[in-house]
């Protein structure tokens, strides 16, 4: 019910044709959708309605996928294959990719703004508070932090830990955005406790360790068709990965670990409601195929 929630809004936006055509393709191309799904499932478990957080984890999606079209650009990852079909870039240009990506970014924050909500008190204190946290993964000291770091060290050796902070960065900072906005989504209704804040945090840093952990996995398991982008692009771009530093047995054994933090970590919210669907994303990535 969620992940249709998000489609059918996602799909009102970018209409036109041009550059609305190219973000287009890039936001609605598929994808699991478990951003903007956390957004929504965090906002229920504090008190609130996945109504409420819809708009807020729409403008996260729409940051999440201008993010992988700059990632997929010859001057960061050069990648030719996202979800299945030719990357932004291959189709209308690295110009109008640029652009596109640019465009998503603002329209990310402009939904998160001017987000509908059935609130009945704290609206503008939810959305300022919920792009707040949106800016604050987004920049210099969130993705774009962990994008430089890995820029930097192209085809330099990195231990795991070096691994972990870029990483944390990369894919931890817009999976925390994405629980923490769906508790303010909440307070735009009730007050919640601030233990709801530092749980969603927490589960979604360890959620994302698991995650990228994982793909690290199938980077050198699964096909090309399973995952809808090249397989074994970072050991052909000469970067280091948490396969070849650790071994893939023990891969698998922090994957599990990180899981299980990530699910305790619920544990510590005064949560409105139950938690088991938070519980069970956090099992299904962590044994995903794709």
């Amino acid at each position: 019910m969620a992940r249709a929630m998000v489609e059918a809004r996602l799909a009102e936006y970018f209409t036109d044709s041009g550059l609305e055509e190219a973000m287009r393709y890039s936001l609605m191309a598929g994808g699991k959708r478990i951003r903007p799904i956390l957004t929504m499932k965090f906002c229920e478990a504090a008190g609130g309605t996945m109504e409420e957080a819809l708009d807020f984890g729409c403008g996260v999606e729409m940051l999440h996928t201008y993010s992988l079209i700059h990632d997929d650009l010859p001057c960061m990852d050069n990648d030719d294959l996202r979800r299945g079909r030719p990357t932004c870039h291959k189709v209308y240009g690295e110009c109008i990719a640029t652009l596109a990506g640019d465009a998503l970014q603002a329209a990310a924050f402009s939904t998160v703004l001017s987000a509908k909500g059935n609130w009945s008190a704290g609206e503008g204190a939810a959305r300022a508070y919920a792009a707040q946290i949106l800016a604050e993964a987004a920049g210099e000291r969130g993705m774009c932090l962990g994008q430089y770091l890995d820029t930097i060290g192209d085809g330099k050796s990195r231990t795991a830990e070096e691994l972990t902070e870029i990483n944390d960065h990369k894919t931890g900072a817009l999976l925390r955005a994405a629980c923490m906005m769906g508790v303010a989504a909440a307070m735009g209704r009730r007050a919640v406790d601030d233990s709801c804040m530092t749980a969603a945090r927490d589960y979604a840093t360890y959620l994302g360790l698991a995650f990228q952990i994982r793909d690290d996995v199938l980077d050198v398991t699964a096909t090309a068709e399973e995952l809808g982008k090249p397989i074994g692009s970072d050991a052909a771009n000469k970067k280091s990965t948490y396969v070849a530093l650790l071994g893939r047995d023990e891969c698998e054994r922090r994957v599990l670990d990180y899981t299980e933090r990530a699910k305790e970590a619920l544990n510590t919210g005064e949560w409105k409601q139950k938690t088991e669907f938070l519980c069970t994303i956090a099992d299904k990535l962590a044994l995903r195929r794709r």
